[in-house]
């Protein structure tokens, strides 16, 4: 067994191979770039070494700079995580040829299915199910148009040498197909140093479910079984579970079987994933095989109770497979979500900043259910616009779906993140989705349940009378530590104010307390607008982020945040202002005025922090509805911004190469 290992890699997945290496008594090696000086990963590991300036390009895809870091650390052997250099074959070449073990599968299956061109002719050749479509190189738009033509719409198109849902597009016309080539062109070449693309029929209500294999270098190689990874957006998960609602034993043991027949084509060494696209009628087509570990890899960890990163190592030290195929079980059920620094409010756009809270719900087995956070940031951390957005992977077990699915919704209301926007909201919605619970799923979730974009649901009556009772509480503790304080003028008379008025939105809802008082524990009983009396109970103090209690029939982890003249309140994906006031003070509120926002609609404004890619048009051009107006990068993904209405360009304020903040004016326009 190795003595130190180095891992290339950065965030949550460095931390989490190092906390393996340390369970099976391995020092750890992290490397580091200027970007990632204070990052957690670099206080985790037992030694560090600074390799390059922020950019990726410049560092963390540097091999030479990797192998110097072994070089000088002594390790013995190289976990590339995933992404970076995790399927470079030449990268697991140098390190052979310098006496490095590269913790992960042989040159030659890197190469047969890194390439995503490559994979499909060799998956064809050894009987694995796979999708219509044209393997060759596309020489230009012209030749696209022909093969999607002879496919028939509608159609995917990919980078070759893509992954994380970059290069990729879909296009249901002509029109899509020609502006999709360029741009999946144009990210395959930013993002991979290679714009081959291919095209292949796009499978209608598609799911997304990939199975786990791992082979030795004895020839012994077994499935996991599958997760089921359908809900995404542009082409990225977001929500991972193991195993799939939708598969039965038949369909999970044939496509168990293309798994591991392919695996052993390759003559694969390591944990690997097989990814297949399954229709409506369980038809199943080979999609790519990652050659690494998966970033889900966690759900099926927690449903098949072995460790894939420890059987990396083992497998790269030359030990045998010491589980078989019989021996595995799927038990329980696990979900992944993965917490991004975006904004789902405006189309999942990227957000950067310093993180001023970050704290996870506390991990472990809780009677049935257990909690586990992989991540690699931390309090007062910098995201910065270099890397992925994710943030953690926050997982939940337990012994069905709903149960398991239940626990993810508590746990991510207790997830504590400010100082930059993230998915949370967007997650515990979806956690109550009625589509989501009940399995019917496909990757087109997000698109066709959210057309519109991501709002966070309004709460219902039932739902009201929680987030009114909660702010009362909050408040009458607030307002009785204010009391408290020497030296106040008008000390509390030491009686019970019983009626209140709450404005949550535009509605004031009465609120009167039936009976209890101020204290800690507080135990109130209260009447929200008239209905039933609900017994209210809590251990709660002022500054707290989470609010922890009950209110009527509901067990509530809110979260509280305090605004001007009020409090923010967000629990299961909602988020209400509200405040709370005597009656008198309700009638007053009722008077004032309302602020309206500026009109921006004569602007286009940066949705996101980014860098200008392109403005192809000029002052003075009149442009029609749908034409494209700009092109802004943000974290490695290019986004097309587009008129929405036709319109004459007044002023561009901004040109290719200028870095952006969200809500920067790109340009006016008249009209």
């Amino acid at each position: 067994m190795f003595k130190k290992i180095l891992i290339a890699n950065r965030g949550e997945i460095a931390c989490r191979i190092i906390k393996t290496a340390r369970r099976m008594g391995i020092a750890t090696v992290a490397v580091y770039s200027d970007a990632d000086r204070d990052a957690v990963h670099v206080d985790m590991a037992d030694e560090s070494v600074h390799i390059g300036p922020a950019p990726a390009a410049e560092s963390y895809l540097v091999a030479d700079r990797i192998i110097a870091a072994c070089q000088q650390t002594g390790a013995e052997a190289v976990h590339p995580g995933y992404g970076f250099l995790s399927e470079r074959a030449a990268f697991c070449e140098a390190l052979e040829a310098e006496g490095i073990v590269f913790i992960g599968p042989k040159p030659k299956a890197i190469r047969a299915m890194g390439d995503k061109i490559e994979s499909k002719k060799f998956a064809s050749d050894a009987k694995v199910s796979t999708v219509p479509g044209f393997l060759g190189v596309i020489e230009d738009t012209g030749h696209a148009e022909t093969i999607a033509a002879e496919i028939g719409y509608p159609v995917m198109i990919k980078a070759s040498a893509g992954g994380g849902g970059k290069g990729m597009r879909i296009a249901w016309s002509d029109g899509e197909l020609r502006d999709g080539f360029e741009r999946a062109r144009s990210e395959a070449r930013s993002s991979f140093g290679d714009d081959r693309v291919f095209i292949e029929k796009f499978v209608v209500e598609p799911r997304h479910i990939e199975i786990q294999v791992l082979a030795d270098a004895h020839g012994h190689c077994i499935h996991l079984g599958e997760r089921e990874c359908s809900i995404q957006r542009r082409n990225q998960k977001v929500v991972e579970e193991a195993p799939s609602p939708f598969l039965d034993a038949e369909t999970r043991a044939a496509m168990g079987a293309q798994a591991v027949a392919l695996a052993k084509a390759v003559d694969y060494q390591s944990a690997g994933t097989v990814e297949f696209i399954v229709d409506k009628d369980r038809n199943f087509y080979f999609l790519e095989m990652n050659t690494r570990l998966q970033v889900e890899h966690p759900v099926t960890e927690l449903v098949t109770g072995i460790d894939l990163v420890e059987q990396m190592i083992r497998i790269a030290a030359g030990e045998r497979l010491a589980i078989a195929q019989d021996a595995v079980r799927l038990d329980g059920w696990a979900i992944e979500s993965r917490l991004y620094a975006e904004d789902p409010t405006r189309n999942f756009l990227p957000s950067i900043g310093r993180l001023a809270r970050y704290r996870p719900p506390q991990e472990g087995r809780f009677g049935d259910v257990v909690v586990r956070n992989d991540t690699g940031v931390a309090e007062g951390l910098e995201i910065s616009m270099f890397y992925d957005p994710m943030l953690a992977k926050l997982c939940t077990w337990a012994p069905d779906r709903l149960a398991a699915i239940d626990a993810m919704s508590d746990a991510l209301d207790r997830f504590v993140v400010d100082g930059i926007e993230h998915n949370i909201p967007f997650l515990a919605a979806l956690m109550r989705h009625p589509r989501w619970r009940e399995g019917r799923l496909s990757t087109g979730f997000i698109a066709e349940e959210y057309p519109d974009g991501f709002a966070p649901p309004a709460p219902d009556a039932d739902e009201r009378a929680v987030f009114c009772a909660v702010a009362l509480v909050t408040e009458l503790l607030r307002r009785d530590r204010l009391d408290r304080l020497p030296g106040r003028l008008a000390p509390h008379p030491g009686r019970l104010q019983r009626d209140w008025v709450v404005r949550i939105g535009d509605a004031f809802v009465p609120v009167t307390i039936e009976s209890g008082g101020i204290g800690l524990p507080m135990d109130l009983v209260v009447r929200v607008d008239g209905g039933p009396a609900l017994a209210v109970a809590s251990s709660w103090r002022p500054g707290e982020p989470v609010w922890e209690g009950v209110v009527g029939t509901h067990a509530v982890a809110a979260q509280i945040r305090p605004v001007l003249n009020g409090v923010r309140i967000a629990w299961k994906g909602m988020a209400e202002t509200l405040r709370v006031m005597l009656p008198r003070i309700a009638e007053l509120d009722r008077l004032m005025p309302i602020r309206t926002p500026p009109d921006t609609s004569r602007m286009l404004l940066c949705p996101m922090p980014g860098l200008v890619v392109t403005i192809p048009v000029a002052e003075g051009q009149e442009v029609k509805s749908g034409e494209i107006l700009a092109i802004v990068e943000a974290m490695k993904m290019e986004n097309v911004l587009r008129a929405e209405r036709d319109l004459t360009v007044a002023k561009i304020n901004a040109k290719p190469g200028d870095s952006l903040a969200v809500d920067a004016v790109i340009m006016e326009f008249d009209g």
